[in-house]
Parts: C-alpha cells; structure tokens; sequence
C-alpha cells in the first residue's frame, strides 16, 4: 500500500428514525453485531487496512519516533520505587527492574527482616499483548492477597487469591469482576462486585475463602440500569462501603466489616440530583455532601440515626470542597480554591479551624497520598507543577511541617530554570473568565511565531491538573509551549463549572476551548494553523467538535480513543454504559430537546465538506468505554467528506482497550509516535 491510496471504507444503505427525523448512516456497519466478540472479517479488514496505511505513513518517521521514544525513555528512572508505606506491621512499596514493563509489589516487616515479593506483574504479564492489574488487597492480617487482572484490554477482570506464606494461589478464581476488593474484619472472605453482560456493575457479592463463587451471597443488587455499584471501607476499617449512583445522585449504605450479613445502614435515601460520600469517627458520620450547594458541605450526624444531619462545615463561595478524610485524632478536608489544590487538617475540638498545608508555588497539584492507617500523625503527601517534578512529602501534623521524602528523578538531567510556568485567564464568548496553565521555555518569543500544544478535557467533573510530565519536555524543547485549557465540563472551578458544561451547556465546552485557542493567539503565544491540540475519551469528542467548528486554527489534532459518535451511542441503551451516561449527555430516546441538541454537536454527525487539519485518530478493538467502531465510522466518513488533502491515520489497537497499549515503555512508545506526527505535521524542526 502506498501513501497516496489511504484505505476507503464501503457504504451500506443504512437508517435511523427518531422523533421524526431519518438519518443516513452508511458506515453503520463497521458494528459488528457480535460485539464484545469481534469476528466479522469485512470489519477486520477495513482496520486492520487502516492500521498498515498508518504504518506506511508513519514509516519515514520511524527514525524521529525513535529518537523521542529514546528522550523520553532515558528521562525515565528504569528502576523506579515507591517511598515504601506502613501498614501495620509491614512496609509496603513497589519497584519496577530495568527494563521491566511491568511493577512489582514487595513488603517488609516493620520490626526488620528480609523483603518478600507479593507479586510479580512482569511474570504475570509475560507472553500476553496485554496486561493490567486492577484490584490489589492485602487480607487484614496480613497473611493473604487478593487481586484482579485483565489480559485483553476489555475491563473484565479476575480475581486470584494468595496463600502469602505458602505463594500457592488458592483454587477458586472469580471472572468478570468490575470493583474494588475489601476484606471482612476476619479475612474469612471480601467483598466484590461483578459485572453483568451489559458490563455494569449492578451488585456487591460477598466470597467466602474455599467457598465456590458460584455460592457467594449478593449483598446488594442495584435495579436501576444507569446506576453503578462500588464498595470500599471507612478509614477505621469497621464498616464496609456499598454505594450505589449515577453521575448526579448517589446513596451509600454501611456493613459491619465483622458481620457484613448484618442488617446494613443507608444513610440517606437517593434523592435526584443529590451526591454525598461518608466517613466515620468513633459514632458519627462525616458526610460530604452537595445536597444544599454545587461547592458541598461538610454535615455529620450520629451513626444510630444516620438521617439527622447537622452542618459542620458549610459551602464556600471560593473553596470547593472534594472530599474528607477521617483520622484518629483530626480528619483532612481536601478542595480547591479558585481552581487551586488545598490540603487542610481539622482537629476534632475545633472542627471548623482550618490547617492549610502551605505549598511552594503559585500553581500546582497536590493531594493526599496513600495513607492506609487510622491512627496515623504523619501524613504522606503528593505534589507536582507544571515544572516541578512529582515530589512526596510527608507532612508532621504536630509540628506543621513538609518533609521531603523524594523527587522525581530524570536520569537525562533536568534544570527547571530553562522554563516557566503561568497561570492565565482568556475571557470566553460569554464573558466567563476560563483559567489556562501554560509552560513554556524561558526565552519564549510572545510574538505568534512559536507553535503551542493544547490541551483539554472538559467533561464528568474531571479535573485537569497542572502537574508535571517528562515527555512534555521533547515539544518544550523544540521550542512549543505547551497549555491545559481548564474548561467548563471539568470542575476545575467547582462543580458548578462542572454543570455549565454538560446536558443543554454542553457547548460551552467546545466554545471555551475553542476561544482559549484564540485568546492564546490574540496573546502573542501562536498563531491560527500552528496549534496542536490533544484530547482523549470525552476529550476526543471535543477534538471532534472543534476540527468540525473551527479547521482552520488547528495544525494538527490527536484524538485518543476519541467519543464522537454520541448520537447514536446515547440512542442504543443496551451498549455497557449508555443509560449511565443519560445524566452527563441527555437522553435523546424519550426527550427530542436532547436528541436534537446532541445531533447539533456530535462530531460524526456533523462531519461536512470542509478542508480538515491533520489528524490521528486512535481506537482499542476490546475498548469497552468507547467502541471501536466509533473512531473507526469517524475516520471512515471524514475520508469520504473532506475536502483537503492532509493527512488522516487511523491506528486501532487490536489487543488493547481504552487505554492505549499496556507497560510503562509501549505506552510511551505510542506517545513518542503522537509527538513525531505532531512534529512532522507543524514542519518543528526535529
């Protein structure tokens, strides 16, 4: 195949009619009607053409993949550690070998001893395409292990349980798990969640060691198809977690973890609209809540009547609060302030006085980091910005003061004085002010000459760091700057800018983005066509939406695993998470508001005659989050419609899922590969 005959697929007469309206979708039938198991070879072939027209095109600049691949590798320590970790009488941490893919998990007596290997993710991994570890729980008392893997990409994990004295894995294995694990208080069992065939957790199961799985009692069954079942623990480990939600409302119910059999407690029935998490400390609940206020509160009430709610820290208009976090002797309340990470420790007797963790620069990230112990003084800390590599502390919360366990190391050297970072704010179409962190090298001329990589999100609530990464460092190198636009749809600012950006809002998102690119141009950071822009998942959706918007600022795109087939995805609620996702979106069956404002935006339905930028397009064929088959029509109908001749590749994984290839260097293989197209596409001198 050469460069000059990109693959075309086939159309097939194809309809769907809702709400009056027929729409013509003729690559409807890179579906295949089998999915999850994906066998149709017309299908196989239009992919698998697609994947060797990438590889031609991609074959002059396999020499600048290398060298970035190499850069970035080499600012990699090969034998990373964790800062190991008490948990009662061990020391827990990780380590990855040179050259190892993969980590493994090791432990170590607190009182002294040998180091002793749970496990051994390169062994487990070895052979396979694909590898991940999900669920990891040391039982108790410290004697048993039990895990989770997926080989396929697909999300389905296993459970495996190990004798840690013995290293013998105990005969009972559980398939199709989508949880966490927690232990009961004897370590006679824990328990799970499995995914059902639509691949939503709808359950909590209790498993009793030697037990066949097949008899593990359901302690929970969420009839609600859109709701989702999670289990955890509190901090003190006396109750189990079940709760249960949507991306709006949620409802949480405690099990004795010594007799999860018991009568549970619901704490507070679900209301629509209304989310709250719990905590507990001796007799009294610590619930976090939004039930009064889109920044949440903080409420507590008596375990014995979990239904009387009492304020005991209320919504602020600056400080958004994200959770809380129950201590022996202080609890930890965790937020953002104007966009900001804070960190603050409230004793007990003086609840309301807030201890600030006070942090070095004006823009960061920062969080609580693994703190496993309830009765814990000293707490391990997390803490990065866009050019100060990932630190952990461990903060003294009698004396107030950060201790720095370890930095980031790079191997190939780094001097964080060759570069800067900012934090802007581009006022949008509508008057809202949108924050933007940008890093950029020192000498960065502000004159538009220079190309810019931006960034984005812009959905579920999820907010977009400023944190530190080293494989940036090969665009700033070259001489980009390099933005996250935090947009509506995240809730960078608040839950409230969360709520501007989804539903009937959902354009703010796209215009946000779009206007940063403009402000960013208007400051002097670029200029129109030599902007590279990046999103994955929902953030491949806004690429989707921006490229069909607005072409021409754009001088290369990357939509990873990209969310553009929205329509028709919301429209089939037996795929595995569309009724879940109705409260992010609308439900465009039952309501023609959200079938018509869904259609006005979703990149595939609005691809149209138009010069596009150069793109690559991204998609995992176990992909269970966004179907194959979505990237897949999306490139399919822009070949056909366009009316350029830039570039266009469409890479799928075929053994992978949502994630992108797994282990530490094929992933980062894969983004040396997006930075080269990035390169060769702005002509940056490489």
């Amino acid at each position: 195949m050469t460069l000059s005959t990109p693959p075309i697929a086939d159309t097939r007469p194809h309809q769907v009619t809702a709400h009056g309206v027929t729409i013509d979708d003729p690559w409807a039938w890179l579906k295949d009607p089998n999915y999850p198991d994906v066998g149709d070879k017309q299908v196989l072939a239009y992919l698998e053409a697609e994947n060797a027209y990438f590889e031609a095109a991609m074959t002059p600049h396999r020499p600048l993949v290398d060298r970035l691949y190499e850069e970035m590798k080499a600012r990699i320590k090969e034998d990373e550690s964790s800062v190991p970790q008490k948990d009662g009488d061990w020391l827990y941490w990780t380590a990855f070998e040179t050259g190892g893919q993969y980590r493994k998990w090791w432990r170590r007596p607190v009182a002294g001893g040998a180091d002793e290997l749970l496990l051994d993710e390169p062994a487990l991994a070895e052979g396979k395409e694909y590898f991940r570890l999900g669920a990891f729980a040391v039982s108790n008392d410290g004697t048993k292990l039990a895990y989770a893997i997926d080989d396929n990409g697909s999300e389905r994990f296993t459970i495996h349980v190990k004798d840690l004295a013995t290293g013998a894995l105990l005969p009972h294995t559980i398939p199709g798990m989508l949880s966490d694990i927690v232990w009961t208080a004897d370590d006679s069992g824990f328990l799970y969640g499995l995914a059902n065939k639509e691949w939503r957790t709808d359950n909590a199961r209790l498993h009793r060691l030697g037990i066949d799985p097949a008899e593990d009692v359901e302690l929970f069954h969420e009839d609600d198809e859109g709701y989702r079942v999670a289990v955890s623990e509190t901090s003190d480990r006396r109750w189990i977690i079940i709760a249960t939600g949507d991306h709006v409302t949620s409802e949480v119910r405690l099990y004795p973890a010594d007799n999860p059999l018991a009568e549970p407690i619901l704490v507070a029935p679900r209301q629509p609209g209304r989310e709250y998490d719990v905590e507990t400390h001796g007799d009294t609940l610590f619930i976090h809540t939004n039930d009064v206020n889109p920044m949440w509160r903080l409420v507590t009430a008596p375990i014995s009547a979990p239904g009387e709610w009492t304020e005991l820290i209320g919504p602020s208009a600056h400080f958004y609060m994200t959770g809380v976090e129950c201590y022996r002797d202080f609890f930890i309340v965790e937020g953002r302030e104007d966009g900001l990470d804070q960190v603050a420790v409230h004793r007990y007797d003086a609840p309301t006085v807030a201890e600030r963790i006070a942090f070095p620069e004006a823009s960061y990230a920062a969080g609580l980091g693994d703190n496993p112990e309830y009765d814990q003084t000293v707490l391990r800390i997390g803490y990065e910005s866009m050019v100060t590599p990932g630190t952990v502390y461990d903060y003294d919360t009698a004396t107030r003061t950060l201790t720095t366990l370890k930095v980031q190391e790079i191997p190939s050297g780094y001097d964080a004085a060759k570069y800067r970072t900012e934090r802007l704010h581009i006022i949008a179409r509508d008057g809202t002010q949108v924050p933007v962190s940008i890093v950029y090298p020192a000498d960065f001329p502000k004159d538009g000459s220079r190309p810019l990589f931006l960034y984005a999100y812009g959905a579920y609530g999820h907010a977009i760091p400023p944190g530190f990464s080293t494989g940036r460092l090969s665009l700033l190198d070259r001489g980009f700057a390099y933005a996250i636009a935090h947009i509506r749809g995240g809730d960078d600012l608040g839950q409230q800018w969360y709520h501007d950006g989804k539903l009937d809002k959902r354009t703010n998102t796209f215009n946000d983005f779009v206007d940063v690119a403009r402000g960013l141009i208007d400051g002097g950071w670029t200029s129109a066509g030599r902007i590279a822009i990046a999103g994955r998942s929902a953030g491949g959706e806004l690429m989707g939406a921006v490229v069909n918007s607005d072409p021409e600022l754009w001088g290369a795109v990357i939509a990873d695993v990209p969310f553009v087939d929205v329509l028709n995805t919301m429209m089939d609620d037996s795929l595995p998470l569309t009724p879940g996702e109705w409260p992010e979106w609308g439900n465009p069956i039952t309501d023609p508001a959200a079938f018509q404002l869904i259609r006005s935006y979703s990149p595939y339905d609005n691809v149209r005659a138009q010069d596009y930028p150069p793109l690559f397009i991204s998609g995992g064929l176990n992909d269970p989050r966004v179907t194959y088959w979505e990237p897949a029509k999306w490139a399919a109908k822009l070949r056909a419609t366009k009316t350029d001749s830039n570039i266009l590749l469409l890479k799928t994984n075929m053994g992978a899922g949502h994630g992108g290839k797994s282990g530490r260097f094929e992933s980062l293989r894969e983004a040396a590969e997006e930075h080269a197209f990035v390169l060769w596409q702005l002509g940056v001198e490489a």
